[in-house]
């Protein structure tokens, strides 16, 4: 599939007048001791001077603040050209410490040296992500949630308290607001090309968080208060996000020629692909991703507004309206409420990538975490670098000309990964989660037979009691709800005898829980339902869990002699009371899967019977919670347990013959 491509510019004619000619239509030089005091500290009362504000209500006159503000950047930008790195870092490197960036300012600097354009965007992408994390600590000393949004945080009473209300102004300028040069969201959001960001605007940006510094020192000597930078989000779970092969040197030569050739690329968007490229080839990951991620969303972008036939959408929004960018892209329907008909091209896999990796509040929130300053750079993971770069590379080659589409797709190095793509399934939606979780949780319980016992000799020597070895009525009732259960699997999960032991079982919930429920655009129902079965599985984790510290702690103590006779009686109750309860703990997960696999149709009844199955879920839910109580170490009550957990069989086994519940699993041709 190919998309027509002729775009020169993302920018609407607004913005780019704002961006690319405001700032120059007046011609005038500042000398350097207007702006920069003789101790080397800037001269804020200079730079706000060159504000202007509207009469009507004195709000900030953007367009004339942008044009009078313009000479002044531009002498800023000088000042910092004919400064050597040893100068710059002497005047400048104690005032960035309050960032807690002070090497990426520094290589900021050293980018403008270099005056190469892609190099100068990337370093005003990474600058406004540091600034914006920084002054959220700044936001901390007084306040206590700090804003999520920019625009907000520059906003804040908090920051106007130390900073003053002109030095925000002068920030609202450049960053903060869609009104003015909004530098961070048209370079985070993939609509500005390299060659459309001044190199004075970054000057001045880096000159400006040096002056911060100088106030922020100022208010913490006034205050006599100290400044803590928030710790780093570190990625966990590396293991998760492993999908596709490594990139390799061979993919990397031959992803440069697709991005030239696919019309998923914006010719003037080129440089990037290129420098993304080059940065993973360099080992500076963080750089590739950061570089790649809005460049997929101007990619999508261009799809969104072909399919979906709106073609002004393509361009940056103006103030009064709002940008395209990937939360409406993602979204199932337009603001119109027509259908979105981007996800109908992309596909299910495609899209639950897309969804993992920069949404869903358990994934890794790649773009959310590198664009607000969250992650240290120096660290990035190669893995997710490699996993967002093998992602594009699939998606360049979705839009070659038909014929060299197919070649491409049948070359050694990247077949694999198109294969992958293909067949992605989402591992951060609630639902994947939820599978996780109960897996997890039957893992801990089928351990509990390897666990330490005490042989039954000893017991009976000792306490002059014996294990239990009646079948317990939990368990009969446990193989009745089996037995009606049965009836709804395929037939080659079809038990005559001892249902228990066999379809209670890991690899049968293994084979469960690779049956395919669809992740996109769950409504709210399903949502709630998912959140009340994963806390039943959170719950039984947790007594897993108890029943294992409880197993092997008392063992020890038998062992040491060390147990008074009242507990080693509570310890003979506990062992006879496990091996009902183990069964009764796996028929319940079996449950949760099996009503997952069904969960979409569930919501589709009437309102009535859906509030009815959620009341009995939540009933589980209490049991399982009573029953985290009364197995704790605190507690210990293993009787009141079994009386528990036969009162809750009782339910579910009521609840299931009259077929008000889903514990009707999907047909054979869903598991097959």
């Amino acid at each position: 599939m190919s998309i027509a491509d002729p775009v020169t510019t993302c920018l609407s004619p607004a913005v780019h007048y704002m961006v690319c000619k405001l700032g120059f239509e007046i011609e005038d030089s500042h000398s350097v001791n207007s702006f920069v005091s003789e101790n080397g500290e800037v001269c804020w009362r200079t730079i706000t001077e060159h504000m202007h504000y509207l009469e009507s209500d004195q709000s900030v006159d953007y367009i004339k603040s942008v044009q009078l503000l313009g000479p002044l950047c531009e002498s800023v930008h000088l000042h910092l050209q004919s400064l050597t790195m040893e100068q710059f870092d002497v005047q400048y490197s104690l005032w960035f410490q309050w960032t807690n960036c002070t090497e990426l300012l520094l290589e900021v600097f050293a980018a403008l040296e270099s005056m190469e354009a892609t190099g100068i965007a990337l370093s005003l992408m990474k600058l406004t992500s540091c600034l914006e994390r920084a002054l959220g600590n700044v936001f901390l000393l007084i306040g206590k949630d700090c804003p999520f949004l920019l625009r907000d945080l520059l906003a804040s009473h908090e920051l106007t308290t130390v900073f003053g209300q002109s030095v925000m102004n002068v920030l609202k300028v450049f960053i903060g607001s869609p009104y003015g040069l909004n530098l961070r969201n048209i370079l985070w959001h993939g609509f500005a090309s390299p060659q459309e960001i001044p190199a004075k605007y970054c000057s001045m940006l880096l000159f400006l968080t040096a002056g911060l510094g100088q106030l922020l020192k100022r208010y913490l000597l006034q205050t006599e208060t100290i400044l803590v930078h928030r710790p780093y989000v570190a990625f966990t779970n590396l293991e998760e996000l492993d999908i596709f092969p490594d990139v390799n040197h061979e993919a990397l030569s031959l992803t440069e020629e697709l991005a030239k050739r696919s019309s998923f690329v914006l010719k003037a968007m080129l440089p990037f692909w290129v420098a993304a490229l080059t940065a993973f080839r360099q080992h500076r990951y963080a750089d590739c991703v950061i570089l790649l991620l809005p460049q997929l969303e101007t990619g999508l972008r261009l799809l969104f507004t072909t399919v979906n036939k709106c073609p002004n959408r393509l361009l940056t929004a103006e103030s009064s309206s709002l940008y395209t960018t990937f939360d409406e892209m993602l979204a199932k329907q337009l603001n119109d409420k027509e259908l979105n008909q981007l996800p109908l091209i992309l596909g299910e896999p495609t899209m639950e990538f897309l969804w993992d990796f920069l949404n869903h509040q358990e994934g890794p929130r790649v773009r959310d975490h590198l664009s607000h300053g969250e992650i240290n750079l120096n660290e990035f993971s190669r893995e997710i670098a490699n996993q967002i770069l093998a992602f594009s590379i699939t998606l360049l080659c979705r839009f070659l000309e038909e014929e060299e589409a197919s070649a491409v797709k049948e070359h050694t190095v990247i077949k694999p990964l198109i294969n992958c793509a293909n067949c992605y399934r989402s591992r951060f939606h609630p639902i994947a989660r939820l599978k996780k979780q109960v897996l997890e949780c039957m893992k801990s319980i089928s351990s509990w037979p390897e666990l330490p016992i005490v042989p039954e000799e000893q017991i009976q020597e000792i306490t002059g009691l014996e294990r239990s070895t009646e079948i317990s009525p939990c368990v009969s009732m446990t193989t009745e709800i089996l037995s009606q259960l049965q009836h709804h699997l395929p037939q080659n999960c079809y038990i005559l005898d001892d249902l228990v032991n066999n379809l209670l079982t890991e690899k049968l919930l293994i084979k469960f829980c690779s049956t395919h429920v669809c992740t996109l655009y769950c409504p709210r129902s399903v949502l709630e339902i998912l959140v009340v079965l994963r806390k039943i599985s959170t719950q039984c984790h947790q007594v897993s869990d108890q029943v294992i510290a409880s197993i092997e702690m008392r063992y020890e103590q038998w062992i040491n002699k060390i147990l008074r006779s009242r507990q080693r009686h509570n310890y003979v109750r506990m062992l006879n009371s496990i091996k009902f309860l183990s069964p009764v703990l796996r028929l319940i997960l079996m449950l949760i899967i099996l009503e997952l696999i069904n969960i979409h149709s569930v919501c589709e009844k009437n309102p009535c019977d859906y509030q009815k199955y959620l009341k009995f879920l939540k009933s589980v839910l209490q049991y399982a919670e009573n029953l985290v109580t009364y197995t704790s170490p605190e507690k210990n009550k293993w009787d009141e347990s079994m009386e528990l957990t036969h009162k809750a069989l009782l339910k579910i086994r009521t609840f299931s013959t009259r077929k008000l519940t889903l514990m009707q699993i999907a047909t054979q041709t869903n598991l097959t």
